[in-house]
């Protein structure tokens, strides 16, 4: 929860997805393996990624009670799991950040928090393409520059599509809570908001299917911030962070 429900150690060479305004999503996952709905993605998880074994869930002195109450019925069925959790991650909702305050005038955001705000929703910094209101992000799939060179063992969306126009293609995560939820990119090769604010800023990489926002005409080597702009840009990126609901205790583990 303290990282709004991402993984702050993944795997090595990946990361997770923010689990929050899950609700509002269509496609999951970095290569939107999985689309639809969250009974959808849920599904996949407790039948394929975590293989979800059944019996310890109907064997626990509480799971099989809440179930009946829930649904009517103390049997677990892959479904009803997958329905349980769909509803818990549509209670995982993040809107109350310094900046939804104060675009709702409740609260005022710092010169340097503006400024950035002023890059962020700007063709200063062009970050509103992918990942604008109200959830930061677009929910698509991009190639922000960050390798030139396609490598099939990489599942990017084109492994999913087939589409060699969707290699180096990966999800726009939402920037909600994004200061909590490093590393950064589909495989986590950034450890902070600088680094990725700098791979924007003079770390592109080209190829045929990087998106045409990337290398617009003014900026083909990148966005050229100066770094009281780049540092004005991580601030108001901090500034999306919602602590209600990284301190919400009904979001905590109950054990």
């Amino acid at each position: 929860q303290s990282n709004s429900f991402s993984v702050p150690t993944p795997p090595q060479n990946s990361s997770v997805l923010p689990h929050v305004n899950l609700g509002w999503n269509h496609n999951f996952l970095w290569n939107g393996k999985v689309t639809g709905t969250l009974e959808d993605i849920m599904m996949f998880e407790v039948q394929e990624f975590f293989e979800v074994d059944l019996d310890v869930l109907k064997n626990h002195g509480t799971y099989p009670e809440l179930f009946k109450d829930a649904f009517g019925s103390c049997e677990l069925t892959d479904e009803l799991v997958a329905k349980a959790l769909a509803q818990w991650f549509r209670r995982m909702k993040s809107s109350n950040s310094k900046f939804d305050r104060y675009q709702q005038g409740l609260e005022q955001l710092s010169n340097e928090e503006l400024h950035g705000m002023t890059v962020f929703f700007t063709e200063k910094g062009d970050c509103f393409h992918c990942h604008g209101l109200p959830l930061f992000t677009n929910n698509e799939f991009h190639n922000i520059g960050l390798d030139s060179i396609y490598d099939p063992a990489v599942k990017d969306r084109s492994y999913i599509t087939g589409s060699p126009y969707d290699r180096l293609k990966f999800k726009a995560p939402t920037l909600r809570n994004v200061e909590l939820t490093a590393p950064y990119m589909h495989d986590g090769r950034f450890a902070t908001l600088e680094e990725v604010v700098e791979h924007y800023n003079s770390g592109v990489l080209r190829s045929t299917t990087i998106d045409p926002i990337m290398t617009k005409p003014g900026k083909e080597y990148g966005l050229q911030l100066t770094q009281q702009e780049k540092n004005d840009l991580v601030a108001f990126l901090k500034a999306l962070t919602d602590w209600e609901f990284v301190n919400d205790t009904v979001l905590s583990s109950p054990f």
